[in-house]
């Protein structure tokens, strides 16, 4: 058996009563309203493809619609990835900005995000490329350049609350994903390690790198170690390196994602925020810890 997720960005709740009444009428099954506008479930829907009948009803508007199954709905670990999916930024084109080749590097972010490059050569080359830029200039760009994805903090908060383990697991750095996991929440950060020699960036990168094996790995490891099953997990992403563990956990979940990774992820959030993640768990918003 299985749910049918309507969900609106709560920036902009587009999700009315029409709208569900519309949807439910060529899905069948029971509503039921996690937050008036922005999110709503049919429970048990009936259609062949249940997201294909929705998504023809919400046409254009920016209401997004996944299935999910009732069985194992709350879970109890989450692996995350943190550029462009905790955080909106991807830190490697920010300090890249610094020293005035953001577009340069961003290329090549992009092309690895979508899986057309080796990622650890790719994460090699641009930093690379960053040598020489010190340390206060990274603070800085921390501080000022670096901003919280909405609704991550609710996500972790409300899901750590309920009895969940939270892992920020990043082919980023140490040095954003250990500061964003404790501003966020986190029970734990996992992230590349930048190497400085009198604060200024040698332009390379501890090793083992950080890629999508390793976060697979985690996800696997944290399960078997927390004696959870598989289809109590959930991993979101947005990029190529994160495909693995969002196809291997119970509930893969692809936020604003690459082409690729929203084609294969088993949900797909391409409007909301991130308390997505929790309405598709079934949490109302008064169960939201924020």
């Amino acid at each position: 058996m299985s749910v049918l997720c309507l969900i609106a960005n709560p920036a902009d709740p587009a999700l009315d009563p029409k709208l569900v009444a519309a949807i439910q009428h060529e899905t069948h099954g029971e509503i039921n309203w996690l937050h008036q506008r922005i999110a709503c479930e049919i429970i048990r829907p009936k259609a062949a493809d249940p997201v294909a009948a929705a998504r023809s009803v919400i046409g254009a508007r920016p209401v997004d619609a996944a299935l999910v199954p009732l069985a194992h709905r709350r879970k109890k670990l989450l692996v995350a990835d943190m550029d462009s999916t905790m955080i909106n930024e991807e830190c490697i084109d920010e300090l890249a900005d610094a020293v005035g080749i953001k577009a340069e590097v961003a290329a090549i972010t992009e092309r690895a995000m979508n899986g057309e490059l080796d990622f650890e050569a790719a994460l090699r080359t641009r930093v690379a490329l960053i040598k020489g830029l010190n340390r206060k200039a990274i603070e800085e760009i921390r501080r000022e350049r670096i901003t919280l994805a909405p609704g991550g903090r609710a996500l972790i908060q409300t899901m750590r609350a309920y009895g969940a383990y939270t892992s920020l697991v990043s082919g980023g750095f140490t040095f954003f994903a250990d500061y964003f996991a404790e501003r966020i929440g986190f029970d734990e950060a996992i992230a590349n390690t930048l190497e400085f020699e009198s604060d200024m960036l040698t332009g390379t990168v501890a090793s083992p790198i950080v890629d999508k094996s390793t976060k697979l790995n985690r996800l696997l490891t944290l399960a078997q170690e927390r004696g959870v099953p598989i289809a109590d997990t959930m991993a979101v992403g947005d990029g190529a390196n994160d495909l693995d563990m969002i196809k291997a956990a119970g509930l893969g979940v692809a936020l604003n994602a690459k082409t690729l990774v929203a084609a294969e992820a088993a949900a797909r959030i391409d409007f909301s925020d991130l308390t997505a993640l929790l309405y598709l768990q079934g949490y109302s918003e008064d169960e939201f810890v924020r």
